[in-house]
């Protein structure tokens, strides 16, 4: 299956004319994942932004990293089909597969367990359930690039 996705018409696409331009772009939507996450995170910390409610910061910059994460998800995807059967055997790769999922639990824990009693810590100091999410998500994100960028040296 591996060989026929990357053998497919849009994958040799990928592969030959737009592969440079499709990273390019993939790491542009990360940076914007990842820096509209650290804003919210280091808020939850209570390291930065502390003048805001975590409502008002998370209900702004939450569209940016939806829009972002689709387009890292799309030009990763493609990437992915350029070269499956590569990346089903590369370590890092791997890796930042899981990491994302790790963190894809923790924004869901954090959205559906830990926001839910937002409203007694929106304007102060965040609970020690929320400060643990955010850090916890910037360590995630950061290995998620880190092994990202390890990708192309393995």
């Amino acid at each position: 299956m591996l060989e026929w996705l990357q053998n497919s018409p849009l994958a040799v696409s990928v592969s030959e004319d737009w592969f440079p331009w499709i990273e390019s772009l993939h790491v542009v939507c990360l940076a914007a994942v990842a820096g509209t996450i650290f804003l919210v995170d280091t808020r939850l910390l209570g390291l930065t932004s502390r003048q805001l409610r975590i409502t008002y910061l998370s209900d702004r910059l939450l569209p940016w990293t939806w829009t972002a994460f689709v387009g890292a998800a799309i030009t990763g995807s493609l990437m992915f089909m350029a070269g499956a059967t590569h990346y089903a055997s590369n370590a890092p790769f791997l890796i930042k597969m899981c990491l994302l999922v790790l963190a894809g639990i923790n924004m869901l824990y954090f959205q559906f367990v830990t926001f839910r009693s937002v409203q007694n810590w929106d304007t102060g100091r965040p609970a020690p359930a929320a400060r643990t999410a955010g850090a916890i998500s910037m360590t995630l994100w950061i290995l998620v690039i880190g092994f990202g960028r390890w990708i192309g040296f393995v």
